[in-house]
C-alpha cells in the first residue's frame, strides 16, 4: 500500500494542517491501495495566501509566450512518465489501460501543447480606434483561480483548466477528487521538475466540503468546475452570490443520430467505443442512439453485437475495453437505473447485471436497452456507466426533436453518407460539440462546453483562455501616437 504524508501547497511539499486521511480503494479488487492526507480549511487558507503572493509576483508579468514555456516543459515531463500516469489512473479509478494512455494522459499533453500554441497568437493587448480616440484593450489575469477536478478523467480536466490559468498568469488551486488523488501527486512531482515559480499551483485532495470552502473563499476570484449538474448548480449559485467568475462543465445525455442512409458497417465500429468510453463514465458519451423506424431492427442488431463483443474485466489487461466503475456507490447507482429502465417498460437486449466470473470489483455488464421512449428515465438522466439505449424516430425532423428533448446539450453525433445533410442536422441540434460521421466530443484546439444544464462557459480555444482573463480598456488622448 502506498502512503503519502505531505500536500503540495504553493509549490512546496508540506505537512498537512490536520491528521485527516483519504483511503484509496481499488475498484477492481476492492482492496485498500493507498492512503493520502485529506486537505482541510487550514491547507486551503495557506494555498490561497501563497497564490495571492504569486499573483503579485513575477510570473504574471512574464510575456505570454514565456509563461507558456512552462507548459511545454510540463507536457514533456508528463510524456516522459506517461505509462506511470496511465497505470496510476487505471489503478485508482478503473479506466481501461487500452484507453488510459491516450485518453487519460497523452490527450492531456496535447491540451497543454495547444495552450502553448494559443499563447503565441492570442491578442493579450491591442490598440483599437475608439469613439473619441485610440483605446488599448488589454487582457489581464482573472486573479486566483480554483480548479475542481472530477474522478473520471482527472489529468485531462486538469489540463483544460491549469493550462488556461498559467497562460493567463492566474495562480490555480487544484482540488482533485478523493477517488483519484494519486495521479495528482505525480502531477505535483512534475511541477517540481519544471521549476514553476512558487505559489502558482497548489494541489489539495479533499471531498465536497473542502471544495465548497474553496469556492466560497474570498481570496479565490475564479472557479473552474467539472462534475455533476446538481453540484454545478450549487457552485454556480455560490459564485453568483459572491460575483465570482465561473466555468461549469457538467453532465450530458448525448444523442447519436443514425440517418436512413448510414453505412452501419462503418458507423457502428466508430460509434461504439465512444458510447462506452472509459467504462461509460464520460460526460460526452453517446448513450442515446437514435435509429430510423425502417431500419430500427438492423441498427439494434448491429449495436447489440458490438455490445456483446465488448470485453469486460481487469482494466490493467490491454485486451479489456470496459473495467469496473469507480466506486461501489456508482455501481449501485447504475444498477438502480437498469432496474428503473425495466420497470418503465424498456427491454433489455444485452447485459443488465454483474459480468460472469467477476465476483470482486465494482463491475456492471455493458448493457443495451431497446424499445426505449425518450420520456423514460434511462433516456433523460445521465447514468454514467456502460448503459446504452436505442430509440426509434419517424423522420429527420423527429430525430432532431428527440435529440433536443433533453435537459442536457453537451455532445452528439450524426451518421450519414451525405456530409452536407449531416452538417444541416448538426446545426439544428442544441448542443455544445457535435460530430459528423465521427464521435462528437472535444477538438483540442476549439471551445468545449454545453448548452442548457450541461454547463456555463467554455474550455479550450480562445474562449477557454478568455475565461481566465479580465478585460481592461485604457482610453488614450485623441492625438496619441504609439512609439515606433
Amino acid at each position: 500500500m502506498e502512503t503519502k504524508d505531505t500536500l503540495y501547497i504553493g509549490g512546496e511539499w508540506v505537512a498537512p494542517a490536520t491528521t485527516g486521511t483519504i483511503d484509496v480503494i481499488s475498484p477492481t479488487t476492492e482492496e485498500l491501495i493507498a492512503r493520502v492526507p485529506e486537505a482541510s480549511e487550514g491547507d486551503v487558507d495557506r494555498a490561497v495566501e501563497a497564490a495571492r503572493v504569486a499573483l503579485g509576483g513575477p510570473f504574471p508579468q512574464l510575456a505570454p509566450a514565456e509563461r507558456a514555456e512552462y507548459l511545454t516543459k510540463l507536457s514533456q515531463a508528463i510524456q516522459a512518465r506517461a505509462p506511470e500516469f496511465a497505470e496510476t489512473i487505471t489503478s485508482e479509478m478503473g479506466s481501461p489501460s487500452s484507453w488510459a494512455l491516450m485518453g487519460q494522459v497523452l490527450s492531456s499533453t496535447m491540451v497543454f501543447d495547444g495552450w502553448v500554441e494559443l499563447a503565441r497568437t492570442f491578442p493579450f493587448e491591442e490598440l483599437r480606434q475608439g469613439a473619441l480616440g485610440p483605446v488599448i484593450v488589454r487582457k489581464e489575469p482573472v486573479g486566483v483561480s480554483a480548479g475542481i477536478i472530477p474522478w473520471n478523467v482527472p489529468l485531462f480536466i486538469v489540463a483544460l483548466k491549469l493550462g488556461a490559468a498559467l497562460v493567463a498568469g492566474a495562480p490555480m488551486i487544484l482540488k482533485p477528487s478523493p477517488e483519484t488523488p494519486l495521479d495528482a501527486y505525480l502531477l505535483g512531482e512534475v511541477l517540481d521538475e519544471i521549476g514553476l515559480p512558487k505559489g502558482m499551483v497548489s494541489i489539495l485532495p479533499a471531498g465536497r466540503e473542502i471544495g465548497e470552502y474553496i469556492v466560497r473563499h474570498p481570496g479565490v476570484d475564479k472557479v473552474g468546475f467539472t462534475g455533476s449538474t446538481a453540484a454545478g448548480r450549487k457552485v454556480g449559485a455560490i459564485c453568483g452570490e459572491m460575483l465570482k467568475r465561473c466555468t461549469l462543465e457538467l453532465g450530458g445525455k448525448s444523442a447519436a443520430i443514425v440517418l436512413e442512409d448510414a453505412d452501419l458497417a462503418s458507423a457502428v465500429p466508430l460509434l461504439m467505443p465512444n458510447a462506452l468510453m472509459n467504462n461509460g463514465e464520460a460526460c460526452v458519451a453517446q448513450t442515446r442512439i437514435l435509429a430510423p423506424r425502417a431500419r430500427y431492427d438492423e441498427v439494434v442488431d448491429a449495436v447489440a453485437d458490438a455490445v456483446k463483443a465488448t470485453t469486460v474485466g481487469d482494466p490493467a489487461d490491454p485486451s479489456v475495453a470496459v473495467g469496473p466503475l469507480v466506486a461501489e456507490r456508482q455501481r449501485e447507482r447504475v444498477l438502480g437505473y437498469i432496474d428503473k429502465g425495466r420497470s418503465e417498460g424498456a427491454k433489455l437486449a444485452v447485459g443488465g447485471g454483474r459480468p460472469a466470473g467477476l465476483d470482486r470489483g465494482w463491475f456492471v455488464e455493458p448493457t443495451l436497452f431497446v424499445d426505449v421512449e425518450n420520456r423514460m428515465t434511462i433516456a433523460q438522466e445521465e447514468i454514467f456507466g456502460p448503459v446504452l439505449a436505442v430509440l426509434p424516430y419517424d423522420d429527420e425532423a423527429d430525430a432532431v426533436r428527440i435529440a433536443n428533448d433533453s435537459d442536457y446539450g453537451l455532445s452528439g453525433s450524426v451518421w450519414t453518407q451525405d456530409v452536407e445533410r449531416g452538417i444541416d442536422v448538426a446545426r439544428r441540434v442544441r448542443t455544445g460539440t457535435y460530430g459528423v460521421n465521427q464521435f462528437g466530443t472535444i477538438d483540442l484546439r476549439n471551445p468545449f462546453g454545453g448548452f442548457k444544464a450541461s454547463g456555463v462557459g467554455r474550455e479550450l480555444g480562445p474562449e477557454g483562455l478568455s475565461a481566465y482573463l479580465e478585460t481592461k480598456s485604457i482610453v488614450l488622448p485623441a492625438d496619441y501616437q504609439p512609439p515606433a
